[in-house]
């Protein structure tokens, strides 16, 4: 048993100094990009000229509304938004019995392993696995609207450059683009014909998606029917923009798609191990799941695997922001 605990604490220090070493990729990788960026503006600065420009209120950022009801503060516990119920592609109540089944079943599991104790996880792991959801669903659809904005946009260029008004190429564009931003568009269009300000409509339009190329459509809008040009040729530019945006975000996933490799790798072999060694000598790896100290072993073990593959998408998703 002591040589077996020897083995068990070997592939646990294995694990964990590749974890802190790919950490440590991935941190000096984000600290020499720092240092260009740094060397870069101190090479540039000297000979720009900036002049700072007060962005119009209506297309500041502002903090999310807390929300105020009991209900609305009880659906923002499971990560939904009741104001933005529309937006999820399936009903709250069915996603809630999902994740409450699912989660019994992990609990049911971890009570064989831990014994009673583990249902206190119940609660925990139904309110995660609901958030990390409803999280998900958000993220896709704001993902299609940044796809589909470039193309929203030149469709907006083409028709102010065949002489429609910019409110009838939103409604075009409602009509002819795929959802969602058709839906989104919709709402735009709605709003301006109950007389609502197109900034005021681009603006709301930009809080409900939190789009960072949305508050820039509201404001290159206002600034611009605040001090006129051509409109064509300011949408324009701002597509170009978006895609230029677009493609550096893409080209960044592709750098760190080694390290997202490498972070699957890592989070896999100590499952390959252990699958491979139950093959080879099951008798060997029974203890892991018939001794009460071989089952807590086993589940501190998978709960660091967790802890590390959530560490390292944190620190992948913070080099690509």
């Amino acid at each position: 048993m002591h040589g077996n605990l020897l083995v068990l604490l070997l592939l646990a220090f294995v694990g964990l100094t590749g974890l802190g070493f790919t950490g440590l990729l991935v941190v000096n990788g984000q600290a020499r990009q720092e240092k260009i960026r740094q060397r870069f503006e101190a090479a540039t600065a000297p000979h720009m000229r900036i002049r700072r420009v007060e962005a119009p209120r209506l297309v500041r950022n502002k903090p999310a509304a807390k929300p105020d009801s009991l209900i609305e503060r009880a659906a923002s516990l499971f990560g939904f938004n009741v104001a933005q119920s529309e937006q999820y592609p399936v009903k709250w109540w069915v996603l809630l019995l999902t994740t409450l089944v699912a989660a019994r079943l992990l609990a049911g599991l971890l009570v064989e392993l831990l014994g009673p104790i583990a249902w206190v996880s119940l609660p925990a792991v139904w309110v995660l696995s609901s958030r990390a959801i409803f999280n998900m669903m958000m993220l896709r659809r704001r993902q299609k609207l940044y796809a589909q904005f470039p193309d929203c946009l030149a469709m907006i260029v083409r028709s102010v450059r065949a002489g429609v008004p910019l409110t009838e190429a939103i409604r075009i564009v409602a009509r002819e683009s795929q959802q969602p931003s058709a839906g989104e568009f919709g709402r735009v269009a709605g709003d301006l014909s109950i007389g609502t300000p197109i900034a005021d409509a681009l603006k709301s339009m930009a809080d409900r998606n939190d789009i960072t190329e949305f508050r820039f459509f509201a404001t290159a809008l206002t600034l611009q029917s605040q001090t006129g040009g051509r409109l064509g040729e300011t949408l324009d530019n701002l597509a170009n923009i978006v895609r230029k945006r677009m493609a550096l975000k893409s080209r960044g996933r592709a750098l760190a798609s080694e390290a997202r490799t490498t972070a699957m790798i890592l989070g896999g072999l100590p499952v390959l191990a252990m699958g491979g060694l139950y093959l080879i000598n099951p008798a060997y790896m029974g203890v892991l799941f018939f001794d009460p100290t071989g089952r807590l072993i086993l589940a501190s073990a998978f709960t660091s695997l967790g802890i590390g593959a959530f560490i390292m998408r944190t620190i992948i998703e913070k080099s690509l922001a």
